[in-house]
């Protein structure tokens, strides 16, 4: 599986890229081990379809200057 991470205020929140599975804790280690719980009980329902990993790519972007 793969998670991506993002810090919203004081919690990092862990998204399980093939499966529409979320969770959160205080920390990147938290979070991360309360995604794996929360998909851990998703799939014991068995009936589950997971999608594809998908491609992860930088890119750069150049930004105006302001001012």
């Amino acid at each position: 599986m793969t998670a991506a991470l993002q810090k919203e205020g004081k919690l990092y929140v862990a998204q399980c890229l093939e499966v529409d599975v979320a969770s959160q804790g205080p920390t990147v280690e938290k979070a991360l081990a309360n995604l794996t719980e929360a998909l851990e009980l998703y799939f014991e329902d068995g009936d589950v379809e997971v999608a594809e990993a998908p491609i992860i790519a930088p890119v750069e972007v150049r930004l105006p200057r302001a001012g």
